[in-house]
């Protein structure tokens, strides 16, 4: 069994980088079986997503592709349309269930990591918490809505400001991100509601500004290019099987292995997205438990009252 990490620490910026890679290594696969046991039924729903969307748009390009110049063509098949507006539907609905789902299963996971001190616990733990506080999570995503709607906005407003104004988002951008994951650290830790972790949130990050913001831009940064990397491998796949069909004029409207090739390159896309945003999670808990401690010290106070223990 690998050794404990303790989590409530008050680590400084370079500390907490460190201990996410450290955390990262001992539980990827562990939280990897955690993903892919509660993800499954969602995995499926995104494979028939991708189907539908890949689908339509198979049909829309070679409806575009298949006219001459100056003849005129029949019109589409409407049914190109219904299968892109039924797999977008499916896509929003159960985009929304993974993000309930995902956003409370990685920071179960850590919790529950926490609580422990260790990762030898059974998977039913995680999804335990999950279900006590179900309508938190839920409500705690819709609000996440508003939320950004309102980022959009003013992230809009500041891209009229020349390099001023595009620092400016970035930082609200990473503000962000820290706030509402150390809120949701909070939310489920504690057991409060919504927007009393909102709160408590908002106290933590603002008052360790600088520390949120970049440990969530460095830790999104290295992230973004760990998927970049995995998005190659679908991606080379489908971009050598595109060649092999513009080269040897491949009907890929009514080729099966085409369908399956874009399908399973397309759901492989979207699965890595909702994976990476799991790691990005387990970013704010190792900042939500530094910060934490570093404001009321509970770790602290508990080793003074155990070696106070010790020498009576």
């Amino acid at each position: 069994m690998d050794k404990y990490i303790p989590l409530r620490i008050n680590r400084d910026f370079g500390d907490i980088i460190t201990t996410y890679f450290d955390f990262f290594k001992q539980n990827i696969r562990k939280f990897t079986h955690v993903f892919l046991s509660y993800n499954g039924i969602f995995l499926i729903g995104l494979l028939i997503v991708s189907y539908l969307l890949v689908s339509g748009f198979m049909g829309v390009i070679a409806y575009e592709n298949s006219g001459s110049f100056g003849v005129a063509r029949e019109p589409m098949d409407e049914k190109y349309f219904v299968l892109i507006g039924v797999g977008g539907i499916l896509f929003v609905l159960i985009l929304l269930a993974v993000a309930v789902l995902n956003y409370g299963l990685a920071s179960s996971y850590m919790i529950s990591y926490e609580e422990l001190q260790s990762n030898a616990f059974d998977k039913k733990i995680v999804w335990n918490r999950i279900q006590q506080q179900f309508g938190n999570i839920l409500l705690f995503i819709l609000m996440l809505v508003p939320v950004y709607l309102l980022f959009l906005i003013v992230a809009v407003i500041f891209a009229f400001i020349p390099l001023v104004g595009l620092f400016v988002q970035y930082v609200l951008q990473y503000f962000l991100a820290a706030w509402l994951g150390v809120s949701f650290y909070d939310m489920l830790q504690n057991k409060k509601g919504v927007m009393e972790s909102l709160g408590e949130g908002w106290n933590l990050v603002t008052g360790n500004f600088w520390k949120s913001v970049g440990v969530n831009f460095i830790l999104g940064l290295l992230i973004g290019i760990l998927m970049l990397v995995t998005f190659t491998i679908p991606g080379v796949i489908i971009g050598v099987y595109t060649f092999h069909v513009v080269q040897n004029n491949v009907d890929y409207l009514n080729s099966i292995v085409a369908t399956i090739v874009y399908t399973l390159g397309t759901c492989a896309v979207l699965i890595i997205m909702v994976y990476g945003q799991c790691l990005s999670q387990f970013v704010n808990g190792i900042l939500y438990y530094a910060l934490h401690e570093k404001t009321y010290n509970i770790n602290t106070r508990k080793k003074i009252d155990q070696i106070g223990e010790s020498l009576k």
